[in-house]
């Protein structure tokens, strides 16, 4: 019998689940909203963590360089941009030496109303505003190498006299947590430089996981290219369930993100007890589950809470589909997870986006079948990543759950991190 309701994310809707009394319910702890959060930029910019004011910092600047995560983060760019942008202007340093570096990373650049949605109209008007191109070698310079890898930036950031990254701090599967160092590797740097950050080798690697910074190689490489290219200053942000501003981290590079981590860590990371039979999840809602190719997080956040062999359920809307190219050829192959590591274990045959492709084959080989809710995606690419594509989560719950009782639903999907002692 139900007596609770899971509304799942999708999309910029939810899906309603009437729960049984046998299923955990696996959701963030409460985190309030900044009453003022204008208000709490502001004071960050004037009191940071370990670092002098921006305002002091941007006197005398010739130009500055403010990096922006691209349109699949949800940002509250309206709120932190506007007071940043404004202590810039009013320490001398004109709006048309202000570069906006939009750190698309591998991702598509953000044109027309997606850069609307993103900045909004009034500094999309007014700014100088780019889109990093990993694959275009005259956006970016060499700076150092790591293993033998090229460290290649982009040449706006690097050629700026003040650089300043922004962006928000949530659980990151291969980061630890996103934000910070992560706004310049993998940001702004290039496909090269990629090549090294996500190659098989990387993402296998035991640490490489969410909530865990110590060890984390990814984390470890992000910091050290970070000092190597420069930041002078960041502005951070924590948000809630609710996407409202709940924290305001800005200062140094490291420092004041760590802080931010902790403050993420104590309501996003939930400690379990033991593993689960079923999973049923969301691929977080719009902006995240636009593609496939993000689902990854909620897959691998379900494979590390669930005993092996055991069935995910996962709403994700996709309403572009599967992702890239690369990644569509790669998902649509039919390969599994076996044949897929003797190809792209080595480094000579890597492709863009086999990471995310990697996670989706690992969460296969280890649950037994997964099924995806999806307006979005065809039930002929499902087939072909070899889950079941399904068209009511509840009717499937029901049935599933008669032979699994012990089941975990997680309505906000990668957002909140089991982790298991």
């Amino acid at each position: 019998m139900a007596d609770r309701i899971a509304k799942l994310l999708y999309g910029e809707k939810t899906v309603d689940l009437e729960l049984p009394r046998t299923a955990t319910l696996l959701e963030m702890k409460p985190l309030k909203g900044l009453e003022d959060p204008e208000g709490a930029v502001c004071r960050a910019l004037e009191e940071p963590v370990e670092s002098p004011p921006l305002s002091e910092l941007a006197r005398g600047r010739k130009n500055a360089c403010v990096v922006v995560s691209d349109f699949t983060r949800p940002v509250p760019n309206r709120i932190i941009l506007p007071p940043l942008l404004k202590v810039l202007e009013q320490n001398g340093i004109g709006r048309d030496r202000i570069t906006i570096l939009i750190a698309t990373g591998m991702h598509r650049p953000n044109l027309g109303a997606e850069l609307e949605h993103l900045v909004g109209r009034e500094i999309m008007d007014n700014y100088p505003i780019v889109n990093h191109y990993c694959r275009k070698s005259g956006e970016y310079r060499k700076i150092d190498e790591i293993d033998g890898a090229p460290i290649e930036i982009n040449n706006h950031y690097l050629d700026a006299d003040l650089k300043i990254l922004t962006g928000l701090i949530e659980p990151h599967f291969y980061a630890g947590y996103s934000g910070g160092r992560k706004a310049i590797l993998p940001g702004i740097s290039s496909l090269e430089t990629m090549k090294f950050m996500h190659s098989f080798k990387m993402i296998d690697h035991p640490k490489v996981t969410n909530c865990v910074l110590q060890g984390n190689p990814f984390h470890e490489y992000g910091i050290r290219v970070t000092e190597l290219a420069g930041a002078d200053f960041i502005l951070n942000v924590v948000i809630n369930k609710q996407r409202d501003i709940a924290g305001v981290f800005a200062g140094h590079y490291d420092r004041a993100h760590l802080a931010g981590c902790d403050l993420v860590y104590e309501h996003s990371a939930v400690r379990l007890d033991k593993r689960f039979d079923m999973v049923v999840t969301s691929g977080g809602g719009y902006p995240l589950d636009a593609t496939f190719y993000q689902i990854s997080k909620a897959l691998v956040c379900s494979m590390n809470i669930m005993k092996k062999g055991g069935p995910i359920v996962v709403a994700c809307e996709c309403r572009e589909g599967l992702g890239n190219p690369e990644f569509c050829e790669i998902m649509r192959s039919g390969c599994g997870y076996q044949s897929f590591c003797e190809r792209y274990s080595d480094p000579k045959d890597f492709v863009i986006d086999q990471w995310c492709a990697q996670n989706i084959y690992q969460a296969t080989d280890h649950a037994g079948p997964i099924y995806v809710y999806s307006s979005g995606l065809s039930d002929t690419d499902i087939r072909a990543m070899g889950m079941i594509k399904i068209d009511d989560v509840q009717e499937t719950l029901d049935n599933l759950i008669q032979r699994h009782p012990n089941t975990i639903v997680v309505p906000e999907g990668p957002y909140v991190v089991g982790m298991v002692s």
